[in-house]
């Protein structure tokens, strides 16, 4: 008995460190069920080691105002148009992000549809980025805020400032 208990918590550890989703299984799980994983998915630290990428924000100017990805265009959500994005070849690297991943998702879903072939949604979004610890810029420079969308969304902020 006192085997499977060790071997149980030992392999809860390996889950919870080996999560691509980051900080938590419950974190994870959401992120699961949330998203429909119909588009190509690339986590933050993934993310961050690529160069020449194209980061699109999809969030409103509201989030986007409080921080962002360096260099991040925002492509906006409700208010998305190719407009925003006139000029980009279709086969530019472009890694596209939210709060979490769902409304970026749906652009992603978008920009395939529209021909861009290499196109991924960043899973976890900006808030798993903050997460891990990684540089936002406001348009003062570097800042430690992460607009947390709302209190229920905001659990999923674990570093940085949250901003409602």
């Amino acid at each position: 008995m006192q085997f499977k208990k060790q071997l149980f918590f030992t392999m809860s550890v390996f889950v919870l460190a080996s999560s691509s989703y980051g900080q938590s299984a419950a974190y994870k799980k959401m992120l699961d069920t949330l998203l429909k994983h119909t588009v190509k998915e690339i986590s933050p630290k993934e993310a961050a080691s690529k160069g020449n990428i194209l980061f699109l924000d999809a969030r409103p100017a509201k989030e986007y105002n409080v921080s962002h990805l360096q260099n991040a265009v925002r492509v906006g959500f409700t208010d998305f148009t190719f407009d925003k994005i006139t000029g980009v070849n279709k086969a530019t690297p472009i890694i596209v992000y939210c709060s979490v991943g769902y409304r970026s998702e749906k652009i992603t879903e978008k920009l395939n549809a529209a021909g861009y072939t290499n196109v991924q949604n960043m899973v976890g979004g900006i808030f798993e980025w903050a997460n891990e610890g990684r540089p936002l810029k406001d348009s003062n420079g570097l800042t430690k805020n992460v607009h947390a969308y709302n209190q229920v969304w905001g659990k999923w902020v674990v570093k940085g400032n949250k901003v409602y």
